[in-house]
């Protein structure tokens, strides 16, 4: 834990923050920490705007399409798998191979 001195030069923004921590119940330090984590969350959060701004200009320009309707399209476009289909999937059996591992042929 690391200690640091705050001093309000605003004495009526001092008596805010002291009547809100004791409105919630709560240790003052503790109200500052949360302000400063989330002053640093939307630091960050503004730094990443212009580049998020920049990709969504980027998907519409090349013609972009919601996710629910990629995967609307998606299923539409696959067809249930054929017997015919699903028997080629299979590995093919050649007349007197045995499979990997047993019977006469496999090696140890």
């Amino acid at each position: 834990m690391k200690k640091m001195t705050v001093i309000f030069e605003d004495e009526e923004l001092y008596t805010a923050v002291k009547v809100e921590a004791a409105r919630r119940n709560r240790p003052l330090k503790q109200l500052v920490t949360e302000a400063l984590r989330e002053w640093l969350e939307d630091q960050e959060d503004a730094e990443l705007l212009p580049i998020i701004d920049a990709s969504l200009a980027e998907w519409r320009e090349k013609g972009g399409i919601e996710a629910s309707k990629f995967f609307k399209q998606l299923r539409a476009a696959e067809k249930p798998p054929t017997i015919t289909a699903a028997r080629n999937a299979r590995t093919p059996r050649f007349p007197g191979a045995s499979p990997a591992g047993s019977g006469a042929g496999s090696h140890r």
